[in-house]
């Protein structure tokens, strides 16, 4: 393989492990990082979705004890079952949306200033959710992902939705949107990690499937190098962000988001950066 191609995919790799769970859209990273490092193309986007399989891995790494009692469970403990059932829920919005739309999204909105723009709206809506919980705090009714209810399951498969924006970011829809619904930062953080094994799982396998005629043998050292990248970068981000929401809120993202927006529109408009479409 091209070394500059092994590198180039390690780089994304990377982006992808150390954006997915935190709220500043790794599809968005992706696509700008992509861009900068002229690495575009149709298969280059099958291999921006598959590498996310590297990232969801390190989710089950990290919680496979509690995975595997969910598993053991299913049978005979109700709590066990009501788990599974509310992260099958809420995973099947976006995934119903994203069967529909999927070619209508990647046409339009797969390219650099639509993904800044979602940055700085995304950004703009974090700072509103945070200073609203500071000066109207919602009561936080559930403490667990183990105390959520199907329809709360539900509301957050909803919020997780607008993630099929680039630049919205998935972890960022599902967590904000389950704090406005009364779950604990801790529990909205969690669900929003169960929630992408079976999203990114899926969008994994669906796009490897949908786009299986670009792919060939040759591609596998390719697609390995970013998954492994991104499995131990993810998992390195996990486990730090389980730390940070102990004792922070999420304003320090949505100011990044928002920076980062205007300095892709600025440059993309001056002509400082030439970003591939």
């Amino acid at each position: 393989m091209d070394i500059v191609l092994a590198l180039k995919a390690l780089i994304m790799g990377l982006v992808e492990g150390f954006t997915e769970f935190l709220p500043i859209s790794s599809t968005g990273h992706l696509i700008l990082a992509g861009s900068l490092l002229n690495f575009t193309g149709e298969k280059i986007k099958v291999f921006e979705i598959a590498i996310q399989g590297g990232a969801m891995l390190a989710v089950i790494w990290e919680y496979r004890v509690k995975i595997a009692n969910v598993l053991a469970g299913l049978g005979s403990d109700p709590k066990a079952r009501r788990f599974a059932l509310n992260v099958i829920v809420g995973f099947l919005p976006a995934a119903i949306l994203g069967f529909m739309f999927n070619k209508q999204i990647k046409e339009q909105l797969f390219a650099p200033v639509p993904v800044a723009m979602a940055f700085i709206i995304g950004g703009l809506i974090i700072l509103w959710v945070e200073r609203r919980a500071r000066n109207n705090p919602v009561a936080v009714r559930v403490q667990s992902v183990d105390d959520m209810s199907v329809l709360d399951a539900l509301k957050v498969g909803c919020a997780q939705a607008f993630a099929l924006i680039p630049g919205t970011s998935r972890s960022g829809a599902t967590i904000i949107g389950g704090m406005m619904l009364g779950l604990s930062r801790k529990a909205a953080t969690e669900f929003s990690f169960f929630l992408a094994i079976p999203t990114l799982l899926g969008a994994t396998f669906y796009s490897l499937y949908k786009e299986r005629a670009l792919l060939s043998a040759a591609d596998l050292p390719l697609f390995g190098i970013g998954s492994l990248s991104a499995f131990v970068s993810a998992f390195l981000c996990v486990r730090w962000l389980l730390r940070y929401i102990s004792s922070h809120d999420f304003t320090i993202f949505a100011w990044y988001r928002i920076v980062f927006g205007f300095v892709v529109i600025i440059t993309a408009y001056t002509g400082a950066v030439t970003w591939a479409e």
